[in-house]
Parts: structure tokens; C-alpha cells; sequence
């Protein structure tokens, strides 16, 4: 059974998200420099009536499909990352976010590297992938940091903020997590 799972890093308690978690992500959320690189028509300015409907939105969701785990750090949340699972092709999205104060602090990667190895494990997936903004240099470099590979850039594929914008592709097929896991810990798993 995997719903309600928790999961630590060395910083970070990656957990589903409560309905207290409405401050902290309101709080994170209505800087305007935060979802730049995030889709167009993310509300600005960013009210607290938004983050009510955007945790309201990842307590709803079925948490086979669509995990989505609050990032906390000393008891606040930060961020948020989430797996949208194709259980016929047995693979998920990685998506992700934090706030712009801990940008930087390799945070993210810390939680991306939990949730993809709790994906291969708990949910039995055999590829995870992601993309970004090909501007978001920071994001695509998470992907690279915990494995994954350039699979392909989509010109022109999302509008953005000031006009087109070219997505970056990446992933990691579980035989590539597993095997850098083995090299990771000395060849044992």
C-alpha cells in the first residue's frame, strides 16, 4: 500500500499534502519570480485563494496516479513534487517546485532522487521522465543530476510567458536507476 506514504532525505520529509499546508504554499507561491518557467495562466498575482484550491486539488487526486508529496523543511513546506503515473505503460512524469529562498541548495534533487527511487520500487515503474523549459537551466540540471538522460528538445511546444517556448526532455529507465544504485553503494544492493 503506498497511499499516505512518507518518505525522508537528509533534509526534507517528503509527505502528502494537509489542509494546513495552505499558508506555506501561499506564502512560497505569491512570489512573482517563483513560476516563471511554471504554465501560463498560473494566477498572478497569486492569492491565497489559489494555493486553497491548488492543495485542495493534490488532496482530491487519486494517489495511485497522481502522488503528490509536500516538500518540508523544519516543519514548513517549501515545495511540492509529484509522479503523474501511467500504470498501462508503466512509467510517470516528474514535476516539481520549490520556493525561490532555497533554490540553489540542491533541495530538489535531494527529493527527486527519493521519489524516482520510490517510484521504481513502490509503484513498479520502469521509466520516469521529465521536462522543463529549455530557459530553466536549473530544472533541466536536477533531471541530469539524478540520472536522467537528454532524450529530446520540443521546439515551440508550450506557449509561455512571452510567447513560444522549446521543452526539454528527459528520463531514466529503471535498468539505468538500478545499475547506478548498484555502483552507488559499492555494487551491493
Amino acid at each position: 500500500m503506498t497511499e499516505g506514504v512518507e518518505l525522508r532525505t537528509d533534509r526534507l520529509l517528503l509527505r502528502p499534502y494537509r489542509l494546513e499546508d495552505v499558508d506555506d504554499v501561499y506564502a512560497y507561491a505569491k512570489d512573482p519570480g517563483w513560476d516563471w518557467f511554471l504554465v501560463p495562466g498560473s494566477p498572478q498575482p497569486y492569492t491565497r485563494r489559489n494555493a486553497e484550491e491548488s492543495v485542495a486539488r493534490r488532496l482530491m487526486a487519486p494517489w495511485g496516479t497522481s502522488p503528490s508529496f509536500a516538500m518540508v523543511l523544519d516543519s514548513v513546506v517549501i515545495g511540492g513534487i509529484s509522479l503523474s503515473v501511467d500504470e498501462f505503460h508503466e512509467n510517470a512524469q516528474l514535476s516539481y517546485s520549490l520556493a525561490r529562498v532555497h533554490w540553489g541548495k540542491g533541495l530538489t534533487t535531494e527529493a527527486a532522487t527519493a521519489i524516482v527511487d520510490w517510484g521504481f520500487g513502490a509503484l513498479g515503474l520502469m521509466k520516469v521522465y521529465g521536462n522543463s523549459d529549455l530557459r530553466h537551466v536549473a530544472s533541466w540540471r536536477v533531471m541530469e543530476k539524478i540520472g536522467m538522460t537528454r532524450e529530446g528538445i520540443l521546439r515551440s511546444h508550450r506557449r509561455a510567458r512571452e510567447g513560444r517556448s522549446d521543452r526539454i526532455y528527459y528520463g531514466i529507465l529503471r535498468e539505468d536507476w538500478e545499475a547506478a544504485s548498484a555502483d552507488d553503494s559499492g555494487g551491493q544492493q
